[in-house]
């Protein structure tokens, strides 16, 4: 996979909501250490923590729905603040009451209609573990941190998936390449010992 592609992975979470004054806020997880996300069949992935630490310093956005014409907050403005805690990366959101499509979705999230969001980066580091059964996972060790949103169906998105897929059966290949060689290797081991067996 392309460390240089957009990715988005989806996560469920249980938005607050508050009001600070006159400014409502929505404050929740958008993405947890340590758990295990499944992005297809033999494919998953989990998030090392301090995986955002070297870009929370960034310009990042808080979307809906990775809509980058809804913006809700953003950490250059004051209105976006992220931090990594031991549980994961935490995020609260400063609603512009001025805004019609922000108090829609606040509305919704202090409802609980909308709970679950997604992240929007480019990997910076993974490492890479191959199971016994070909399945492959993979661990999300630093990440460029672009945006996070609320969305109502947070999901994988097809390239990221097929990406991933790629990536797998490259992999599982090179294993298989691997193990021939080896075999062959054994078994010409194996006839030439025989053979000098032999001719003594």
């Amino acid at each position: 996979m392309s460390e240089k592609m957009r990715q988005l992975r989806a996560v469920a979470t249980e938005f607050q909501t508050r009001e600070d004054g006159e400014t409502p806020h929505i404050m929740g997880y958008f993405a947890v250490f340590n758990s295990v996300y499944e992005i297809g069949p033999g494919m998953s992935e989990s998030i090392a923590p301090g995986a955002f630490s070297d870009t929370l310093a960034g310009d990042i956005r808080a979307l809906v729905n990775h809509d980058t014409t809804l913006v809700l907050g953003r950490t250059k403005a004051g209105t976006l603040e992220l931090r990594e805690d031991s549980r994961g990366l935490w995020g609260d959101v400063s609603i512009n009451p001025n805004d019609r499509d922000a108090m829609n979705l606040y509305e919704r999230v202090k409802r609980g209609d909308v709970d679950q969001c997604s992240f929007g980066f480019d990997i910076v580091k993974q490492d890479t573990e191959v199971r016994d059964d070909g399945s492959v996972h993979w661990t999300l060790r630093e990440v460029a941190l672009y945006e996070v949103s609320a969305c109502t169906f947070p999901a994988y998105e097809a390239t990221n998936i097929s990406a991933r897929a790629a990536e797998r059966d490259d992999i599982n290949a090179k294993r298989l390449q691997a193990w021939k060689a080896k075999m062959k290797g054994v078994l010409k081991h194996g006839t030439e010992g025989a053979a000098a067996e032999e001719a003594d």
